[in-house]
């Protein structure tokens, strides 16, 4: 360890952490950005809205197939040759993405920049722990944060409006001016240090049989996540199918990364505690992330009819705020045990999630921001500090190990977020449905009553045709409809708000220390 030790990096560290950042924000905003450009893409490609949807489940899979192994192939390459080839690939792969000419074409690119991509954000990560010393990684992770946080905040906005006003193809484009600067950028900044050349030039075992169950597991995980809700889940024969191929991944790649010499991913770190919790609280925080940020431009978009654009800026005042608590949360770190500003988060995120629940069907733009915006406060007091006493008690030797599955809890629960939020709204739209419609009956005198006030309303009023009985029906059905998926969103923000009350005891079982006590810990 004394080389570490004494080890010091050529380049500006925070130069360093600013590239490697914008490269991890480039990948991070194409998981969103292409969301709201599919009806256009499979317009533009001669193909239905539901083959669409594989240039989403493609990248998905690939991103987290090769999240977990992204540290033995770091160390097979060289982790800075290992950057560079990433981002090389994920831009050419945007490029060829773009001048795709038919659906396949683009799927298959997409699995391959969801491939490269994938192995941005564990890099990046292990490149900022060996960069800062311990009690400098919070502001080191707080740039990061803006990256993890704001970018996919950003995607659907920012998506939107290049869709509208320009093409779906330079959703991609845009990447490419990016990825070249940082190749050029990266290629004059970044070292590896003295540990990582050691492993590079060590003969390394290569474990097909972990990277084969790896990629079983998540691959088909990704899968049933994505495509769960457009097959009616267990329903289908195909989700099955790959739900049992998952569980047969999962549990066999568990089983035999504990036991084998040389695993390609090292499970021992989940033996730190500090750092085992820390990957919980942050899975629940990305599982809420990412499903209300799916929820919100939902609700926007199918509800209330607003445009992509304005359904993006709905979330934006969010990001900033995230990003402008972020100062205040690295002042309070050296003051406050971390665990308790943790706790504070969640603290934050719950009671958010009941505000959120007096959503109306009449709501406007400003409420919908506030609503938005409240939920967004409790995320600034928890990526930064969740990420900072992770690495604290973590041997230097296992930090790519711990910061790929670390990076993994945060990217597949975020997937999970996302599906399940979108199932329940489905689920529970019916459920309301069905609990009202039970009260739409001729033996029911209020209904009889408004029924009538509102036939009299369409006669006297209106210069519509038919039976006013009818006509004043058929509204009040549709007043029911919309009031059904308004309750069915209030349900999605009230679960949300029970995960983040669940997460709250577990901040207790984090080591009480304050994050200028970690460069002793470590």
């Amino acid at each position: 360890m004394s080389s570490g030790q004494s080890w010091k990096p050529a380049s500006n560290p925070w130069l360093v952490a600013m590239t490697v950042t914008l490269a991890v924000f480039m990948e991070i905003l194409d998981t969103t950005i292409v969301n709201v450009a599919l009806p256009h893409v499979a317009g533009s490609l001669s193909s239905s809205y539901d083959e669409s949807t594989w240039v989403l489940t493609s990248y998905l899979v690939a991103n987290g197939i090769v999240l977990p192994i992204s540290a033995f192939l770091s160390r097979i390459f060289g982790r800075k040759q290992f950057f560079l080839i990433c981002i090389v690939m994920f831009t050419v792969c945007s490029f060829l993405c773009g001048i795709a000419t038919e659906l396949w074409q683009i799927i298959l690119f997409r699995v391959l920049q969801g491939f490269f991509g994938g192995g941005l954000q564990p890099v990046q990560q292990s490149v900022l722990l060996d960069y800062f010393k311990p009690e400098d990684r919070g502001k080191a992770f707080g740039l990061s944060s803006i990256a993890i946080i704001v970018a996919p905040v950003l995607g659907p906005t920012l998506g939107g409006w290049i869709t509208d006003n320009y093409s779906w193809r330079w959703v991609f484009f845009i990447n490419i001016p990016v990825g070249i600067f940082s190749v050029l950028a990266i290629y004059q900044l970044l070292e590896d240090p003295p540990w990582e050349r050691k492993w590079a030039k060590g003969k390394l075992k290569i474990d097909y049989i972990g990277i084969s169950l790896i990629t079983l597991g998540l691959g088909c995980l990704q899968v049933m996540l994505d495509r769960g809700e457009d097959d009616d889940w267990f329903s289908s024969g195909f989700i099955i199918t790959f739900a049992v191929l998952t569980a047969i991944g999962l549990v066999g790649a568990v089983y035999w990364l504990l036991y084998a010499k040389k695993p390609v991913v090292d499970l021992h770190c989940l033996k730190d505690k500090n750092f085992a919790v820390a990957s919980i609280l942050m899975a629940g925080m990305a599982a809420i992330l990412y499903g209300s940020s799916v929820v919100i431009p939902q609700l926007a978009q199918q509800d209330l009819g607003y445009t992509a654009t304005w359904s993006g800026l709905v979330l934006s005042p969010g990001a900033v705020l995230i990003v402008l608590s972020i100062p205040l949360v690295l002042k309070l770190m050296p003051l406050v045990q971390t665990r308790w500003i943790i706790a504070f988060g969640f603290t934050c995120l719950f009671l958010s999630f009941l505000y959120s629940a007096t959503l109306t069907p009449n709501v406007d733009f400003t409420t919908l921001v506030m609503i938005r915006s409240a939920q967004t406060i409790g995320l600034g007091f928890l990526f930064v500090p969740l990420t900072t006493i992770a690495f604290v008690t973590i041997p230097q030797r296992l930090n790519a190990d711990a910061s790929a599955l670390f990076t993994m809890c945060r990217n597949v629960a975020g997937s999970i977020g996302i599906s399940l939020s979108t199932a329940m709204i489905t689920e529970r739209e019916q459920a309301r449905s069905a609990q009202m419609v039970h009260n739409m009956s001729q033996f029911n005198e209020p209904f009889n009553l408004t029924v009538e006030r509102w036939a009299q309303s369409v006669k006297d009023f209106s210069s519509m045709v038919g039976d006013p009985v009818t006509i004043a029906t058929g509204q009040l059905y549709q007043q029911m409809i919309a009031q059904a998926r308004i309750l069915a969103y209030i349900d999605v923000f009230m679960g949300l708000s029970v995960v983040a009350l669940i997460l709250i005891p577990f901040c207790l079982l984090l080591a009480p220390i304050k994050s200028e006590g970690s460069a002793g810990a470590h």
